[in-house]
């Protein structure tokens, strides 16, 4: 067993003694900072810059902001009973793999919506669980997901698997639909070759009209089954109201499975929307909610449980995985959920750190706050130092995901991660900033030499990412010492800080 080597560099920068950086940076006025920045970047020319470094010194400006409000565009919701092939119809409908496919019956379990385009015209596609008259348990709450889906939705694609025919929870299927007075198209979905399209005609009979023959699996119809479905979809949802031209703000709600995700995003949204079930896991897709807190929309993901290991995973859940890792980067902020009655988790910290590294801003929410006892707060505080003390800088939320008890305290901690998460720092400021610090605190020597920052720049936001022209390489402890000064100085509560060098070596002087 080799024996791991201790560099100082690994180490923690700590100062010496107190500072008044922060003082005098205050007393120092905006064109003071701008003219001091300025000498700093002129004096950049002595050293060999590389091509894109002209690129990244030019004055960096935010993106144009969101455009008026428009309609939410029109609905279709994709039913039938469990195992016809909706999610595959819908993998083919949407042009990529999105909704969970695996060769068992009720993979899918909620309904999950997905933004598809056809001949230029854009809609959402809603993939639901199996509808099942008889279902008990997490199979009747299936159900309801789909009759609710079905009540939102502008079209009906009624799934028939076209190689069985009819069965009687098909005919259950077709009463539920007739009750709901929606447009109904039919797929007879499995029709691999021309032989079988004769399975499809037997279901004229339904009273929907034509029944479009397809095959989710090789994508046979598909075509002529969209034209049909646009020529019934209206050119708005009829539910869905105005949506934000820029989008809501988007969070994913992550944790380990059973953490009570479901039952927040249910709690949050006023409704049952999510399939809530003490079996571990009942989330497979992420489900996307448009749910309107502290007088605006915020669109929720709920994903998947993130399992011990990803590669331990298998069918479903491997693929759940996936797409919370994808969820999370669609995010714009990570909720993440822990069970405050119970101890800190290996899996809770390494959830967090994959938060961290999407890049989102992070909020954490302790759930079942209210069932804990003063004893365990206590022992809770010493975890979190302890254990979280590298994201000490994040909001803490205290809440119920059952009950709602404060659910209203998560709003106010999302603004605060997701303000941090878009802030720019003046470049004048920045380097005012860290002129004073490195005066006060120097970087030790290495070998003999110190390394100097010569300039600094932010590249860019979401998160903050800052580059440093330095003369050398700047120790990882002083750069985290950097972060935390940032920090202090400027705020940044709830994002993570990305710091990047470009070492530049001065020009030789012709003679």
């Amino acid at each position: 067993m080799s024996e791991t080597t201790h560099r100082p560099e690994d180490e923690d920068y700590t100062p010496a003694g107190e500072d008044q950086v922060a003082e005098r940076l205050a007393a120092m006025t905006d064109e003071e900072a701008e003219a001091r920045a300025a000498s700093l970047r002129a004096g950049l020319g002595d050293y060999d810059l590389e091509e894109d470094d002209a690129a990244l010194l030019d004055d960096w400006e935010d993106e144009d902001g969101p455009g008026a409000d428009a309609p939410a565009p029109p609905v279709l919701a994709v039913v039938g009973r469990p195992n016809v092939g909706k999610s595959t119809l819908v993998n083919r409908i949407i042009g990529r793999r999105e909704a969970v496919v695996e060769d068992v019956p009720g993979v899918t379990r909620d309904r999950v919506s997905y933004e598809a385009e056809w001949n230029g015209r854009t809609f959402t596609v809603v993939d639901t669980g199996g509808w099942e008259h008889d279902a008990k348990g997490i199979h009747r709450r299936v159900a309801d997901q789909a009759e609710l889906a079905v009540d939102v939705a502008d079209v009906v694609l009624f799934v028939v698997d076209a190689t069985v025919g009819m069965t009687a929870t098909d005919e259950a299927v077709v009463s539920m639909l007739r009750r709901k007075d929606r447009p109904v198209i039919v797929a007879a979905n499995k029709v691999d070759d021309a032989v079988q399209e004769a399975d499809a005609a037997a279901l004229w009979s339904l009273g929907f009209g034509h029944p479009y023959p397809v095959s989710g699996v090789h994508g046979r119809g598909v075509a002529d089954l969209l034209d049909a479905v646009l020529a019934e979809l209206p050119e708005e949802s009829a539910f869905g109201g105005l949506v934000p031209r820029g989008g809501p703000r988007r969070v994913a709600l992550v944790g380990r499975p059973n953490v009570g995700k479901s039952s927040l995003l249910n709690t949050l949204a006023g409704s049952d929307r999510v399939v809530v079930d003490d079996l571990a896991g009942t989330t497979r897709d992420p489900v996307d909610e448009l749910v309107e807190l502290g007088g605006r929309l915020w669109r929720f993901v709920d994903t998947a449980g993130i399992r011990r290991r990803q590669h331990m995973a298998h069918g479903a859940d491997y693929y759940a995985s996936l797409r919370t890792a994808a969820a999370m980067d669609r995010a714009e902020v990570a909720v993440v959920l822990l069970e405050a009655p119970h101890v800190i988790s290996e899996q809770d910290v390494r959830i967090i750190q994959l938060a961290l590294e999407s890049g989102r801003a992070l909020v954490l929410a302790y759930n079942k706050w209210d069932q804990v006892d003063e004893e365990r707060r206590h022992q809770l505080e010493k975890e979190i130092d302890r254990d979280l003390a590298h994201v000490a800088w994040a909001p803490r939320v205290n809440i119920s995901a059952l009950t709602g008890w404060h659910k209203d305290r998560l709003v106010p901690a999302l603004d605060t991660a997701l303000e941090s998460w878009d802030r720019r720092i003046p470049t004048g400021k920045l380097n005012a900033f860290l002129g004073e610090l490195v005066a006060a605190h120097p970087h030790p020597l290495r070998g003999g030499k110190q390394p100097r920052i010569l300039f600094a720049t932010q590249a860019s936001t979401r998160p903050p990412t800052f580059v440093l022209f330095t003369t050398g390489f700047l120790d990882p402890g002083y750069r985290r010492f950097i972060v935390r000064r940032l920090r202090e100085t400027f705020g940044f509560e709830g994002t993570p800080i990305e710091i990047g060098m470009r070492i530049r070596e001065k020009r030789a002087r012709r003679r």
